[in-house]
């Protein structure tokens, strides 16, 4: 094995391990050791796609995480951050080197070293929609990993990331400062890590804005000595006053960061010398009368600032921060700021459930997620003190994130879906013409089912082709494909513009057909359809396509439109009389024939208003069919001399008069109380069910219900609200 000091030889300095393992037992300090020996020989002289070294990036990062006061576990997972990719088995070779929970860090460190997402974006999307993805982004930091470390040595790894880039100028380093300023700085904010934060705020600020960091950094520095001395005077001051009273506090010179000043200059519009807290104080008391007294003491000793007072003790802010803030005249007539809280409130702010994060960000309104980062940042704060691990675990599960996942498009854009979703949920989930298209997917470069439930970070990758839709399987609960309504929403609107679609091409033919047997083929098309009483030649045609308009109103339609207008309306050529209480055949107007026996057929139970035709039987009348039953189309095929045109009379689409029965079968998942929830369906629309089949087979339930109704519009608005029943697949007209 090469030797750390065979590595550092190359060109680097010696590791140092004391502040690497500082804080550490002696064993922990061997292990630390071990792993600097390991990587010594696999980094090599490789580098990273930055140029820094892999070697020097894992040296910082490790070391940023001992300034953080992390465990062993998190700055060995630090060393090793690299390591996934050098390894065959990387998982059982981490596992039988360092233990499980070093493995997991590193694998989580593995899959967010592949987030590479923001700056591909900010050229080609809106101001809205970089805010939204980089909230999003935020939130999968966190979802993604199984332990929080893992995003705490993120935080430290572009941090170290940025060190390297203040000797590395180029373009390369602003995107990356830009990426760092919208996600890195405010997760680390999130998270309590404020020494993180500053860093990569100052750092991204000074390559984003270099002029400006400068001019900044100048008026500062040129005031420091100065500016140091001032605050050791007013601490001094405010001590020996505060000492003479007989109270306690903890008084300390607060630092401003630049990246904070200029953000203040820009946000109040204000020139350098106007912002107040350049020269701050920050005094901590036991009670809250004391901030009260300490306030009074403040304002004789100096001049307080109009409008520069808050009381945010009395009133605190929405996410419950606490303190009193003032600025006051000191004696050169510049201003000092003064922030002055029990250490209770400085607890609370810095580490507690108030947030101080979402103050800072701008944001005003809490949420569940929240909440539970503010529990993950108290966790953080508190884990050394506990000593019982099941106790921690049970603590890190309560703060485990929501249920949403989040996963990558292989441009890098996150989509979020609920738990559960499917790579057709995530399909559909980015356009419904690429879930209508949607063939296969990969997931992670590999190829799954469609029904693969996805897990947070994954890229998943969609195969389409060029024309066709989704397949009804995919409405199959038990198959588990949809997980989504979206998804499940927009599979169910495909099929119904299907059908609609093959009604119009049905309706169509019909009308073309008609129109050529009568002679009336070059006929204005929407103006038939007006003299029917639609609205264009399309409503036309799927009425046609549903069998509501029958041949002999498009022939005396037809008729009319090529004839002089007649103030008589035409006489119907005949109508067959009742045979017998209960007989519908006077609603049938027969073309041509006189005073025949008429029946309906039992094989498909017409109604009015569907097209029917007639077949002469042999001792039984006229049997009345609906034209596209399958029988009477086998039996036109043998005898065509016996059809003969049919149609319902000027009465038959009045309810009120005699019954039809009709046929609806239904196909469902079997469960119980579906049979009920049918049969209220049915009672609610006051149809009269006289007779029900039921059959299940594999879980699927079929049944047919034989009903009376009056028309056929009963029936269609029975089938639509039997189609929205739990667990109904499908229900249709027999």
């Amino acid at each position: 094995m090469v030797s750390v000091t065979h590595a550092i030889s190359q060109g680097d300095t010696a590791p140092p391990i004391d502040l690497l393992a500082a804080g550490l037992t002696e064993t922990e300090r061997g292990q630390v050791e071990s792993a600097l020996e390991w990587i010594a020989e696999l980094y090599d002289n490789k580098v990273l796609g930055t140029g820094e070294p892999i070697w020097t990036h894992a040296i910082g990062t490790a070391l940023i995480a001992a300034s953080l006061r992390l465990d062993a576990e998190t700055r060995i997972a630090a060393l090793l951050f690299a390591v996934w990719d050098e390894l065959d088995d990387p998982a059982e070779e981490l596992k039988s080197r360092f233990g499980e929970d070093i493995a997991v860090l590193v694998r989580g460190l593995h899959k967010l070293n592949g987030l590479r997402v923001l700056t591909r974006m900010t050229a080609t999307t809106t101001a809205p929609e970089i805010r939204a993805q980089t909230e999003v982004l935020r939130k999968m930091l966190l979802a993604m990993v199984e332990d929080i470390r893992v995003v705490l040595v993120r935080l430290a790894s572009r941090t170290q990331t940025l060190r390297f880039y203040t000797d590395l100028p180029g373009d390369a380093r602003v995107d990356v400062a830009r990426e760092s300023l919208d996600i890195y700085a405010p997760l680390a904010n999130r998270l309590g890590v404020w020494q993180l934060k500053w860093e990569l705020e100052d750092l991204s600020f000074r390559f984003i804005e270099p002029e400006t960091y400068k001019r900044i950094a100048k008026m500062l520095d040129e005031r420091r000595i100065e500016r140091e001395q001032f605050i050791q005077d007013a601490i001094e001051r405010l001590r020996s006053e505060l000492a003479a009273v007989g109270i306690k506090a903890e008084i300390t010179g607060r630092a401003k960061h630049i990246y904070s000043i200029y953000n203040k200059m820009r946000k109040k519009r204000l020139d350098f010398s106007q912002v107040f807290d350049i020269r701050a104080l920050r005094v901590l008391v036991d009670e809250v009368k004391d901030c009260y007294t300490v306030l009074g003491f403040v304002h004789q000793i100096w001049q307080p600032i109009a409008k520069e007072f808050d009381d945010y003790i009395t009133k605190p802010k929405g996410n419950n921060y606490q303190s009193l803030h003032t600025a006051v005249l000191a004696g050169d007539g510049r201003a000092l700021e003064v922030q002055i809280r029990t250490f209770d409130m400085h607890k609370h702010a810095e580490l507690g459930v108030a947030a101080h994060w979402r103050y800072k960000e701008g944001t005003q309104s809490g949420s569940d997620y929240d909440e539970k980062i503010a529990l993950l940042r108290n966790l953080l704060s508190w884990r050394d003190e506990v000593t019982d691990s099941a106790q921690w675990m049970e603590q890190y599960k309560r703060a485990s994130l929501d249920d949403t996942l989040y996963v990558l498009t292989p441009q890098g854009k996150v989509v979020d879906l609920p738990r559960g979703a499917t790579p057709v949920d995530f399909a559909y989930r980015l356009h419904t013409d690429l879930g209508h298209r949607c063939r296969g997917a990969k997931v992670d470069g590999h190829l799954v089912p469609l029904n693969t439930p996805l897990e947070n970070g994954q890229t998943v990758e969609i195969t389409t082709v060029k024309e066709g839709g989704p397949s009804r399987d995919w409405l199959d609960v038990r198959q588990g494909y949809v997980a989504t309504s979206r998804a499940r929403s927009k599979i169910k609107q495909y099929f119904a513009q299907l059908d609609e679609e093959e009604l119009l091409a049905r309706g169509r033919t019909f009308v073309t057909k008609e129109m050529q047997r009568d002679g009336h083929a070059q006929a204005n098309i929407d103006g038939l359809a007006e003299r029917l009483g639609f609205k264009n030649a399309e409503a036309l045609y799927l009425a046609a396509g549903r069998g509501e308009v029958g041949p002999r109103s498009v022939q005396v339609a037809l008729r009319e439109g090529s004839a002089p207008e007649s103030d008589t309306p035409a006489e119907p050529d005949f109508v067959v009389s009742r045979s017998r209480s209960g007989d519908n055949s006077d609603k049938i107007l027969i073309v041509g024939v006189g005073k025949l026996m008429t029946s309906l057929s039992r094989c498909c139970k017409p109604a009015p208003p569907d097209a029917i035709e007639g077949f002469v039987t042999r001792g039984r009348g006229i049997s009345i069919h609906r034209v596209d039953c399958h029988d009477f189309q086998l039996l036109a095929l043998k005898h065509p001399e016996r059809v003969i045109s049919a149609e319902w009379g000027d009465k038959a689409t009045d309810t009120k008069g005699a019954l039809y029965q009709v046929d609806i079968t239904v196909q469902a998942m079997d469960r119980q109380g579906l049979l009920r929830d049918i049969s209220e369906v049915l009672s609610r629309e006051k149809l009269n069910v006289i007779a029900v089949n039921t059959l299940t087979k594999k879980g699927t339930a079929y049944m047919r219900f034989t009903m009376e109704v009056g028309g056929i519009k009963q029936v269609q608005r029975a089938i639509t609200l039997i189609r929205e029943v739990s667990g109904v697949i499908d229900a249709q007209r027999k």
